[in-house]
């Protein structure tokens, strides 16, 4: 903190606006940090005087409050772990996130809208900036695709680990014999690359195209070609966006997509791993999934990478996955220190 404080002290430092803009990012996250351990202290102090006090008084409905404070101290403590792994720059930043939906038709492109509107619940939760970038609508119902942004301090760190196949049993609203079916969705989840993150893109490497948007939107968004399409022809990396009614604002976030692609296969091949989700290509459908939300003939969310289990599927599909998120970056980390 004391370097971060005097790097501002410098007459010169208010001259770049990007280094500063980096540098109050930092200080705000370690600022969090640090606040945060003091209030967890400080918790643990209290809590413990209450429990002493319980047991002097012999107080039962004490002794629940004391039980209640744990609780919440778990999760703060677990959260605070989970912090200290995001030790990557693009772990502590934006995500740029895409939903697909897969095998299953009309029920599947319902259970792309439901994840969607999951994510961003979470991210309303969690005090995140959400904005969905583009989408595809389905035929009957609920979306072939949708890309959108979650922004605040690690969110890309956490989304990461939504990044899969996630797969839904459910007795289908769209199936008149009320048959139980099952549907699949696939989650990618990309850092966003800031301005200060040097991704160089050549014009003559891009290939766009423009074209009426899709679903609703008003006779502007149907009677122009106000949608683009952009296709990086070195890598093959395809992104649109349609959203906006002008084409100069979806080429400008579609771009902002692109650049983000472009900065998780440049992160990609400095870490020298192999993502099989990515590279693989694995077929949305069975066998191939990371998480199951049953809600027929029994409730029940299970991660498959963890065997994390929660009963409450409303409380999860309305966005109280951080549970979820936690045990599989915290495995990880277990894993890798083995």
């Amino acid at each position: 903190m004391n370097h971060l404080q005097k790097l501002q002290e410098d007459s010169e430092f208010w001259n770049s606006p990007e280094l500063a803009k980096g540098v109050l990012k930092e200080q705000k996250q370690l600022s969090s940090l640090i606040d945060g351990f003091s209030s967890l202290c400080s918790e643990v102090e209290d809590t413990s005087v209450l429990f002493d006090l319980a047991l002097e008084e012999n107080d039962e409905s004490t002794m629940n409050e004391v039980s209640q404070r744990l609780s919440t101290l778990e999760e703060h403590v677990r959260d605070m772990e989970v912090k200290r792994l995001f030790t990557r720059t693009e772990d502590q930043g934006d995500a740029i996130v895409e939903i697909h939906a897969g095998a299953g038709g009309t029920e599947a492109q319902d259970w792309a809208e439901i994840l969607l509107r999951m994510y961003l619940r979470w991210s309303e939760l969690e005090g995140y900036k959400s904005e969905v970038l583009d989408t595809l609508p389905g035929e009957e119902a609920g979306l072939k695709s949708v890309t959108f942004a979650v922004d605040g301090d690690y969110a890309y760190g956490r989304m990461k680990a939504e990044m899969g196949i996630h797969r839904l049993v459910r007795i289908s609203p769209f199936d008149a014999n009320a048959r139980r079916h099952t549907s699949f969705a696939a989650v990618f989840v990309y850092p966003s690359a800031d301005d200060d993150v040097d991704i160089e893109i050549n014009e003559t490497d891009l290939k766009i195209d423009t074209y009426r948007a899709s679903g609703a939107g008003g006779q502007h968004v149907n009677k122009t070609d106000s949608a683009v399409r952009i296709t990086h022809l070195p890598t093959g990396i395809v992104v649109q966006c349609q959203n906006e009614r002008s084409q100069h604002k979806n080429k400008a976030m579609a771009m902002k997509i692109l650049r983000s692609r472009l900065y998780d296969l440049e992160l990609e091949k400095k870490r020298e791993e192999k993502d099989n989700l990515h590279k693989d290509k694995k077929e949305i459908a069975w066998g191939s999934q990371i998480r199951s939300y049953v809600l027929q003939p029994y409730q029940m969310v299970k991660d498959h990478r963890t065997n994390c289990e929660i009963g409450n599927v409303t409380a999860v599909l309305n966005g109280e996955i951080n549970q979820l998120i936690q045990e599989y970056l915290l495995l990880g980390a277990s894993e890798k220190s083995a």
